[in-house]
């Protein structure tokens, strides 16, 4: 299998043009994978967590969580939504002619492309000076409680990992993945812009030359294969039973105090006050 699809220029020099579109199916193949092989392993080697915290210590948290603990502001919820939709119109309108769907795609992909990178704009000003913008990210407990849990799976005798914080550790390492993958489809699908008609730029299409041309569609093209399978494993583990609560806090905005107290360490999420119910005023949220 060839990667990259090469080309010769009119000087006669071998430039990259864009990704092998097996990749497209390579891609999709490993994702499907990943979920069989998730689902064997919780269904028939994932060990249960011991509890971590004593009796006193979680009487005590229970004491001061209200019955809905807010997890995602309006603002964080509105992001995720836009960003899934303009992702989803930017793979379709990609990948549907390279399966033989034929359309008019051009306009409508450079269309959904703008949408994402405002989204992100938007994304990062919010999570930088609205919300708690290093909790999204690994530290230094998240290493040590997968350690722990490799280990446990692997048959050793280990403390138990402790409870996580606002996000899992899986969702840590997802966000750092999409981040990769969105910057390098944002960053060359601008610049690619200026090879087709919109009414923000003159086009320009020897604004590079054709090796930096090259690189710049193989980079957007590996991004945009990676992304089906990041998302085929993000729809997967949002739809699973032990996962839907997580997957409902981002339509309404909040976890019950049960899944709360079940998966999190108030130590290192510690919570505010209540969300409020529909039609009743809202004073500021605490909890980001």
């Amino acid at each position: 299998m060839n990667f990259i699809q090469w080309a010769l220029n009119p000087w006669g020099e071998r430039i990259p043009i864009h990704v092998s579109w097996d990749l497209l199916w390579a891609s999709a193949i490993a994702g499907a994978l990943f979920l069989i092989v998730h689902a064997i392993y919780v269904g028939y080697w994932a060990k249960p967590v011991a509890e971590s915290q004593n009796d006193s210590k979680l009487t005590a948290a229970a004491a001061r969580v209200p019955e809905r603990v807010a997890r995602h502001s309006f603002g964080a919820r509105a992001f995720h939504w836009v960003m899934a939709a303009s992702m989803f119109v930017l793979l379709f309108t990609a990948f549907l002619p390279k399966v033989g769907v034929k359309f008019s795609w051009v306009t409508i992909h450079w269309i959904a492309g703008i949408v994402l990178t405002i989204s992100v704009l938007y994304h990062i000003i919010h999570a930088t000076f609205w919300l708690d913008f290093w909790s999204i990210w690994p530290d230094k407990q998240d290493v040590v409680d997968a350690s722990r849990r490799f280990k446990r799976a692997m048959g050793e005798a280990v403390p138990p990992p402790k409870k996580f914080g606002k996000y899992p550790l899986e969702n840590k390492l997802f966000h750092l993945s999409v981040l990769f993958a969105g910057l390098a489809v944002i960053f060359t699908g601008f610049f690619m812009m200026f090879r087709v008609r919109t009414p923000f730029f003159t086009r320009n299409p020897y604004l590079f030359g054709d090796e930096t041309w090259g690189v710049m569609y193989v980079l957007h093209g590996l991004a945009g294969v990676g992304f089906v399978a990041l998302i085929m494993a993000h729809i997967y583990f949002a739809v699973r039973p032990e996962k839907f609560f997580l997957t409902k806090s981002m339509i309404f905005g909040w976890i019950s105090r049960e899944k709360y107290l079940e998966h999190n360490d108030p130590e290192r999420w510690p919570v505010g006050e209540e969300v409020p119910e529909a039609g009743q005023s809202k004073a500021p949220e605490v909890v980001i």
